[in-house]
């Protein structure tokens, strides 16, 4: 997976986010901003309320299952994915981009992370979730990683 790198600030014990402009934690490095490890980066956790919250891993590999309409290339492999954050009652709030600000295809990929994150046996992985939808950084080629760079060459496309 490409390295993502995001503006922190202070994390919460058991955060593991990646939120450009928010406090944050990098997924895709699991490292803050000062390098250590991320506390606590894909770990499941449960609150004091009982509600056990999903493995940000687990959420990562459901997001494969999220591709974008207009390359058939999963939004992880293509790094729009920028993080991942599990609240306390368990929503999922993804930092993600698009390839290009102008893409009228947000509700397309929010309906598919919905369905990707929220059904299944047991009622999917978390509650629900919100899509921060980022623009700094911008995303770029650099973003994509190594399994996208294969698909994206398996259609045509010279990356």
């Amino acid at each position: 997976m490409s390295e993502n790198t995001a503006t922190a600030a202070t994390p919460e014990a058991g955060d593991a986010t990646a939120a450009p402009q928010t406090d944050a934690v990098a997924t895709n490095g699991a490292a803050t901003t000062d390098g250590a490890a991320a506390p606590g980066a894909g770990d499941a956790a449960t609150s004091t309320g009982g509600v056990s919250k999903a493995m940000i891993a687990d959420i990562e590999e459901a997001m494969k299952d999220v591709v974008d309409p207009e390359l058939g290339i999963n939004v992880v492999d293509l790094g729009l994915v920028y993080g991942v954050h599990v609240d306390d009652e368990n929503v999922a709030t993804l930092d993600m981009t698009l390839t290009s600000a102008a893409c009228p295809l947000t509700d397309v990929i929010e309906d598919q992370a919905r369905q990707a994150l929220t059904t299944g046996p047991g009622g999917g992985l978390v509650n629900d979730i919100r899509i921060n939808w980022v623009w700094l950084p911008p995303w770029g080629p650099d973003k994509i990683t190594d399994e996208g760079r294969d698909q994206l060459r398996s259609l045509g496309f010279n990356v």
